[in-house]
C-alpha cells in the first residue's frame, strides 16, 4: 500500500517550520527533503526520520525506530505529528547534522 498524497502533504505542512521542505516520489514511496538534504521517508502513511545524535537527544530513549522498507537501516518512526513547534526544532536540528548531498557527476557523451 503506497502512501496517500494527503498524508505526504500533511507531514510536509507539519514540519515546514524546520526549513525548506519538499518531497519526491522514490522507490514507490516518498523521500522528504529539508534544505535539499534527504531527511526522511514517508512509506505506507508513516513518517520515518533519519537517525542523528540530535534526534536521539531530542526524542529521548522512548524514540520508536523501524526500517521504512525491507532491508533498510532503522529510522526514527515519528508517530506524533501534532506539535509543529517541536517538529520544526527536530527537523532543523536533524537537517543541520546531516551532510550535504554529493554533487551528481555529469554524464559524458561519447
Amino acid at each position: 500500500m503506497a502512501s496517500s498524497m494527503e498524508f505526504v502533504e500533511y507531514v510536509c505542512e507539519q514540519i515546514a517550520g524546520g526549513g525548506e521542505i519538499s518531497y519526491k516520489k522514490m522507490f514507490g514511496e516518498f523521500g522528504v527533503y529539508c534544505n535539499n538534504k534527504v531527511i526522511g521517508m514517508i512509506c505506507k502513511d508513516q513518517f520515518f526520520l533519519k537517525k542523528t545524535s540530535f534526534g536521539e537527544n531530542r526524542l529521548g530513549c522512548d524514540a520508536g525506530e523501524a526500517p521504512p522498507y525491507a532491508n533498510a537501516k532503522p529510522y526514527f518512526l515519528i508517530e506524533t505529528l501534532d506539535d509543529r513547534e517541536f517538529l520544526a526544532d527536530l527537523i532543523a536540528g536533524t537537517c543541520e547534522e546531516l551532510p550535504m548531498p554529493r554533487p551528481k557527476k555529469k554524464k559524458v557523451s561519447l
